[in-house]
C-alpha cells in the first residue's frame, strides 16, 4: 500500500520510542531493528501526523529551526523513513533516479540544516534467556543432559554443581 505522498503518517504501534537530546532512539518491536534519528529526522518523522503535507512540514522545520529547508531534505528524510518502515504506509520513492550522494550533495550546498540521517541496526535476540535453569532436585539433574522435567529444554546440558543449574 502506497502512502499518500501529501500527508505521510509516521507509524506508532510496534514501536518504542525514547528521546533523548538532539535526536530519538526508536526499537521497532516487530522487525528487532533499533533506529536512530538525528535531530532533523526526528523532526520530520514527528511532523508526519497524517495532516500535514510535505510543504507544510517543510515549513514546521524552518520555524522550529529557524534555518533555511529545502523541500528536498524533507523527501530525503521520509525516503529514509520509510525505507525503515517508520512510515505508516510504504511511501514512494522521491530520489529513485540520481543517486543518494547526489542528492546528498545537492542538498547539503543549499541547506543550513543537517542532513537527515536514520541509522538502523538489528539488536540481537536475547541469547542468554534460556541458557541456565535450575533443577528442582538432584533426581532431576542427570550429568550431560538436561530433561525436560529440569529445563523443559534438553538441547541444555545439566551440571551438577551443588544447585543443579542447567547451563548452555
Amino acid at each position: 500500500m502506497m502512502n499518500n505522498i501529501n500527508n505521510p503518517t509516521a507509524r506508532k504501534s510496534g514501536l518504542v520510542i525514547q528521546e533523548v537530546p538532539d535526536e530519538m532512539l526508536v526499537f521497532d518491536t516487530e522487525t528487532n531493528k533499533a533506529h536512530c534519528l538525528n535531530e532533523t529526522a526526528a523532526l520530520v518523522w514527528h511532523y508526519c501526523d497524517g495532516t500535514n503535507s510535505v510543504a507544510e512540514i517543510t515549513s514546521e522545520l524552518q520555524s522550529k529551526t529557524g534555518k533555511k529547508v529545502s523541500s528536498d531534505l524533507v523527501w530525503l528524510a521520509l525516503d529514509q523513513l520509510s525505507e525503515n518502515k517508520l512510515l505508516e504506509a510504504k511511501l514512494e520513492r522521491k530520489f529513485a533516479g540520481p543517486s543518494r550522494r547526489d542528492v546528498i550533495k545537492k542538498i547539503g550546498l543549499a541547506s543550513m540544516i543537517a542532513i537527515p540521517v536514520v541509522a538502523s541496526l538489528v539488536a540481537p535476540q536475547n541469547a542468554l534467556a534460556n541458557l541456565s535453569c535450575v533443577c528442582a532436585s538432584n533426581a532431576n539433574c542427570t550429568v550431560g543432559v538436561c530433561n525436560t522435567s529440569c529445563c523443559g529444554d534438553t538441547s541444555l546440558l545439566c551440571v551438577p554443581n551443588g544447585s543443579e543449574t542447567c547451563t548452555g
